[in-house]
């Protein structure tokens, strides 16, 4: 469980932060509206992740076992308390931008706009979404160029105990 969590997180954070780099190039009307709505549904199915996530851990889920060297324990239990503040972070502000922008959801219904005549505050949220996102996508490729560096420069396995089981 602990593992599937984990890649689940790694494919939609990375779905999502591509959409959101992309969203822009979607001509207006229906496709972009189907395609930012894909974005605030998986978006959604991100912070169920993350609650499970969180939950699992929380109720003694599977914790994979920690390097030897105390620093690095240390260090590696900042970084994952990081990522999960920053994830919290991004989708927070992503359903407040939502709310905020009064998005359709595939032009199904429209959740309604806090302050529909202020768009400062929508560029002002966006903003700081996009940032979060930016911010985890970075954290995120540093966590993943430590785990290389574990594979292959230190050989000590952290990187293989990761990896789906494949039989």
């Amino acid at each position: 469980m602990t593992v599937a969590l984990h890649w689940a997180t790694v494919m939609l954070v990375g779905l999502l932060w591509t959409i959101g780099q992309t969203i822009d190039f979607a001509p207006s009307g229906p496709l972009r509206i189907d395609y930012r709505s894909l974005h605030m549904v998986l978006g959604i199915t991100l912070a169920c992740v993350f609650i499970t996530r969180v939950w699992w851990r929380s109720r003694g889920g599977l914790a994979l076992p920690g390097v030897d060297n105390m620093l690095m324990r240390v260090v590696a239990w900042l970084m994952h308390r990081l990522l999960y503040l920053i994830i919290l972070t991004t989708v927070v502000l992503g359903i407040t931008n939502v709310w905020v922008r009064g998005d359709s959801v595939f032009n199904l219904f429209k959740v309604p706009a806090f302050d529909p005549g202020d768009r400062a505050l929508r560029d002002s949220i966006g903003d700081w979404h996009a940032l979060a996102a930016n911010t985890l996508v970075i954290v995120a490729g540093l966590h993943a160029a430590v785990a290389l560096f574990h594979h292959f420069i230190l050989r000590d396995g952290v990187l293989r105990r990761m990896l789906p089981v494949l039989k």
